[in-house]
């Protein structure tokens, strides 16, 4: 039962924080007449923050230093940007959570017993439960906006971009729970995945840039370019002939890491003029890090279990 401990809590640590500040964009993005609305994305914030909360206390001496030292967990701007979208949005945010994470050390010659297995048992069917919840919330959410029936400030496209990031991470849960590990992925659909979704960060941050920051714009618009064009090869690309295709997503994605490190330091030191919440940029830097991490395991022939 090892490996279902360690990569069901190295998958919390990674989308239990995703599903949170989803939960949070959101909340924020909602008008003030939609109250029901905004009720039941703060009841996932919380619960979600709960969970990762949960998890934390648990991650401690199991998970592996590669997804600890990733960048996908915590990155060097998480708490400052946590802290600035609490007072920006009133919303509120456990940046102790943040803190516990940043002081968590790697596993080594890892044992479990029950207790933890039990533990973890628990908190994977907590998540599903919440996830179950936060999906029925995301697709009522993109009807209601596809028939002009709701406003709210998040894209249909976002809506339907978190929409499929929950979906994954149901299905990552729900198969550890099944067969109590992950299946080796498949190279040409996992890349489709995270290409897709990295070039669709791509629009999203062209999308909300101040008009001004035309180097920024044309500099995101190239990577939602590159990403298409990834896409499009990878459908294409015979299974057994993906390795060249994932040498050149790999550097793509060291480019992209790069630019959205930039734009997270700039968004948090209040350098670039957007629409852009602080932690939104720290959230697409952190999927970047586990995109890279992904694909260097990869490109290492070695089983990348954190895909998912």
């Amino acid at each position: 039962m090892k490996e279902y401990v360690i990569l069901s809590l190295e998958t919390h640590l990674f989308f239990g924080r995703i599903m949170k500040e989803h939960s949070l964009f959101l909340l924020a993005g909602f008008p003030a007449k939609e109250t029901a609305f905004i009720q039941r994305a703060d009841r996932f914030r919380e619960e979600f923050e709960d969970g990762l909360r949960r998890t934390v206390r648990l991650a401690g001496g199991i998970v592996s230093e590669s997804v600890l030292n990733s960048g996908e967990v915590v990155t060097e701007f998480t708490g400052k940007a946590e802290r600035q979208t609490r007072n920006l949005t009133g919303i509120p945010i456990d940046t102790k959570i943040t803190e516990a994470e940043e002081r968590l050390r790697a596993g080594t010659c890892v044992t479990v017993n029950r207790e933890i297995v039990s533990q973890v048992r628990m908190l994977n069917r907590q998540m599903l439960r919440s996830l179950n919840g936060l999906i029925s919330l995301k697709e009522e959410i993109l009807r209601e906006v596809a028939g002009c029936r709701l406003y709210t400030t998040n894209y249909p496209l976002l809506i339907e971009h978190i929409l499929r990031e929950a979906t994954l991470y149901r299905e990552i849960i729900s198969e550890l729970e099944r067969r109590g590990r992950i299946s080796s992925p498949d190279l040409r659909n996992l890349e489709l995945f995270w290409n897709q979704i990295m070039m669709e960060h791509a629009q999203f941050i062209q999308g909300l840039l101040d008009p001004t920051e035309c180097e920024l714009m044309e500099s995101a618009g190239g990577f939602a370019r590159d990403y298409c064009r990834l896409i499009e090869e990878a459908k294409e690309q015979d299974r057994r002939a993906m390795n060249a295709l994932t040498a050149r997503t790999l550097q793509t994605t060291k480019k992209y890491q790069q630019f959205k490190t930039v734009g997270t330091e700039g968004i948090t030191g209040c350098e670039i003029r957007s629409v852009i919440l602080p932690l939104l940029a720290d959230h697409v830097l952190r999927e970047a890090n586990h995109y890279l991490r992904i694909l260097a395991d990869a490109q290492k022939g070695r089983d990348s279990c954190g895909i998912m």
